[in-house]
């Protein structure tokens, strides 16, 4: 057979074969010809015959593939020779389609003024219009709209033009679109609004728009706060902006929104916290957020993170020291848990009014630490577990004498029960231990803790409220254990 050299690509002399002959992705010699940008070879295989609309095996058209090889020339070479403008390939889309989503707005006039429908469908509802907004391309979206496109089309899963506009965060589209209509309240299935979807990406520009047009019950009906929204995906700014503009900052995510969450959060302080936000933290305790609303505590999630900058912050604005665990439950607070090993934070923990005294509350006292009715074996659910049988285990007994001398501290005389005794009696700092209670302990020492008494845990936990005391400053400090406040001595 002979063979007709045309450019660099070698092609069959016989026009049957140039048409028919494919490559493994079921591509012709044209595809391969616009691919290149061989506009020679294409205007020679399309005079003898090829055709303009032929697939390959992932349904790309010649027209498809020339706009995404960016030649502006081969498209027009294939509109010449009337490919199909409107010629639906993979999902039902169009090569319109494709020239909005990348954003080539002389691709886009050229296929409109060829005879191009302005607002053809794929197989999940998206327009070009929708495409070009979600990429934030101004021109070609101000191009559709004064073609007729539908401003308010959804696609399958109920996303507006609008929403997908709020991807790209443009506020100029953004604007555009309310402008021609659009609105800013209806939200998609999983009942996310376009100001959910800004303020998750930080676009601070189209979060100002949006929040005049976007109404309370809007927001309500969806189950979720655009803080939740902000605090999760790291924005203060965002977040800042919402609580100025008078969001509440203890909206709390609805039950059918929560079971999306494993630890069934609720707050917007939650997903600041987890995500290690200081500042979002600041600013939403600053604003009045509650820490303590979650099932899984705040101060738990910081305590396991080991932030201490994030614990501070909790602590200082009242989250609860004494909260206790549903998992693992001890009679004990929980929080000391995260502790035993950091002594900064066992001091940080201790000087906000965490309950030293029940760590030696045990109903065994001097007696044998085994049930009347123990039969070998106990339930596979430990009930209510003393601090003694904690810090006795093999992998923290080690930690046990410096825990309990710190305890000390916080505490008038306590009852060691036998078997935290035989524990602290292996430790080195046992014999201090005895010295302390052995001995009556200083008047200066129980005046404070009975003024921390009085003043109740909770004003310990806000010590904001010492200020409203008419005591001196270094009074204050002492009550407070700032002596002790080995975090702030090394900040």
């Amino acid at each position: 057979m002979k063979l007709k050299a045309v450019g660099s690509i070698t092609l069959p002399a016989s026009t049957t074969d140039a048409k028919s002959r494919k490559t493994h992705q079921g591509k012709t010699a044209l595809f391969l010809a616009v691919e290149k940008g061989l506009l020679e070879n294409t205007c020679y295989l399309l005079d003898n015959g090829s055709s303009p609309d032929c697939l390959d095996n992932d349904e790309d058209s010649p027209l498809v593939t020339a706009i995404r090889n960016n030649h502006y020339d081969m498209v027009k070479l294939l509109l010449c020779f009337k490919a199909n403008v409107n010629q639906k390939l993979a999902h039902c889309r169009t090569a319109l389609h494709e020239a909005a989503r990348l954003g080539l707005t002389d691709f886009v006039m050229l296929l409109l003024k060829s005879g191009a429908d302005p607002d053809p469908r794929s197989t999940y509802g998206l327009t070009p219009l929708a495409l070009a907004a979600q990429a934030g391309h101004l021109e070609i979206v101000q191009e559709f709209l004064r073609q007729g496109a539908d401003v308010h089309s959804q696609a399958q899963d109920w996303a507006t033009i609008l929403f997908e506009a709020s991807a790209s965060g443009n506020p100029d589209v953004i604007s555009l679109l309310l402008e021609y209509g659009a609105d800013a309240n209806i939200p998609k299935h999983t009942g996310h609004l376009p100001i959910h979807r800004v303020a998750h990406r930080g676009h601070v520009k189209a979060l100002a728009i949006l929040i005049p047009v976007t109404t309370w019950d809007a927001v309500e009906e969806s189950g979720m706060s655009p803080l939740h929204s902000a605090a999760a995906g790291g924005h203060s700014q965002c977040l800042e902006m919402l609580l100025n503009a008078g969001y509440d900052p203890n909206f709390m995510l609805h039950p059918w929104v929560r079971r999306n969450y494993d630890d069934q959060r609720r707050s917007v302080l939650y997903f600041a916290v987890t995500n290690e936000d200081v500042c979002s933290t600041k600013l939403l305790l600053e604003a009045g957020a509650m820490p303590n609303q979650d099932p899984v505590k705040c101060l738990q999630v910081a305590l396991r993170l080991g932030n201490y900058q994030l614990i501070d912050t909790l602590l200082r604005y009242g989250a609860n020291v004494n909260y206790f665990c549903r998992v693992n439950t001890t009679h004990f607070p929980s929080a000391l848990q995260y502790a035993l090993k950091d002594e900064v934070l066992l001091r940080m923990l201790f000087n906000y009014g965490y309950d030293v005294r029940r760590c030696f509350d045990c109903p065994y006292g001097d007696r044998a630490h085994v049930p009347d009715d123990y039969e070998g074996w106990s339930n596979t659910v430990i009930k209510d577990t003393m601090f003694c049988e904690v810090i006795s285990v093999v992998w923290l007994k080690h930690l046990s004498g410096s825990v309990v001398r710190i305890m000390l501290d916080y505490v008038d005389h306590v009852r060691l029960c036998c078997k935290m005794k035989a524990t602290l009696m292996e430790q080195k700092q046992w014999p201090e231990i005895c010295k302390i209670q052995e001995n009556v302990r200083c008047l200066q020492h129980l005046c404070r803790l009975t003024i921390r008494r009085c003043l109740g845990r909770l004003r310990l936990r806000a010590p904001v409220f010492m200020s409203f005391l008419p005591l001196p400053n270094r009074l204050k400090e002492y009550i407070l254990y700032k002596e002790y406040d080995l975090y702030r001595q090394t900040c």
